[in-house]
């Protein structure tokens, strides 16, 4: 019987984590660095990906390696499957965390339904669902090839449930019709590369439920009133989900959907 440890292990392997630089990407990253995988971030051309590099390759001595790149523009997409080939070869792990959340200045995001513009609707399917189709096709060769391949996709309950609207009241949040249709988009995708990657690849979803970051304190009341575990999650929350989907101790599990979310799923 193989020990715990062991199926725990992430050493030898190699893995691509998009939104790397974000409080979700940096926590699974780190998680997924300590378990000895070595590490390609990725992020936009505008962060300091070279410094958390360093830093996690000190702490955790791995190897960890810093892309740039703007996951909305697809021609950035195919450089990126290039240059990450062409310096190793191999992949064995693809997280598509990076999500487009938008804010409250951007035209056509943050606004009542009538107001949410077609251009704002198609760039946030572009990297919430187009990109990680894109990553995803780019890289099966890889991960086919590994052995031990494996996709975790970043979903959000809102993929799955219609926003409660009564949390946002007299706050200026948000929950845009494209975030929610584009999660959807990356659950079914997550079901569908199942069964066409199987049996050589993996391929599960995360679907994390509200995180704080400085909401309203207002929203943070009613949301945790609306969540069994009473209150909302934190980054450390998705370690273990991450460790898990990753790695061999979930070797026959395949196709599904791991909600973290302090069962805000189940009234």
């Amino acid at each position: 019987m193989t020990n715990l440890s062991e199926l725990m292990s992430m050493t030898g392997r190699r893995a691509l984590v998009t939104g790397a630089a974000g409080g979700l990407g940096r926590v699974m990253s780190e998680t997924l660095a300590e378990m000895g995988a070595d590490l390609i971030l990725v992020d936009l051309p505008d962060t300091n990906l070279p410094a958390l590099a360093k830093a996690m390759a000190e702490r955790y001595g791995v190897s960890v390696q810093s892309e740039h790149c703007n996951l909305e523009v697809s021609d950035q997409r195919d450089a990126l499957a290039k240059r990450v080939l062409e310096n190793r070869g191999t992949l064995d792990l693809l997280v598509n965390n990076a999500a487009f959340v938008g804010t409250s200045g951007l035209q056509g995001w943050s606004e009542p339904f009538e107001n949410q513009t077609v251009e704002t609707w198609r760039r946030a399917l572009e990297v919430n669902l187009t990109s990680a189709f894109h990553l995803c096709q780019l890289f099966t060769p890889a991960l086919r090839a590994s052995h031990c391949g494996s996709i975790v996709n970043i979903a959000s309950i809102y993929g799955e449930y219609g926003p409660d609207w009564s949390l946002y009241e007299g706050t200026s949040m948000a929950n845009p019709a494209a975030y929610g249709a584009s999660k959807a988009g990356v659950i079914q995708f997550t079901r569908w590369l199942a069964t066409t990657l199987g049996p050589n690849v993996r391929v599960n979803a995360i679907s994390p439920g509200g995180v704080v970051r400085g909401q309203p304190e207002s929203f943070v009341k009613r949301y945790e009133s609306r969540t069994p575990l009473g209150r909302m999650a934190i980054e450390d929350d998705f370690r273990g989900a991450i460790a898990y989907l990753a790695s061999d101790m979930a070797a026959y599990v395949t196709g599904q959907v791991l909600r973290v979310d302090g069962g805000w799923g189940v009234w």
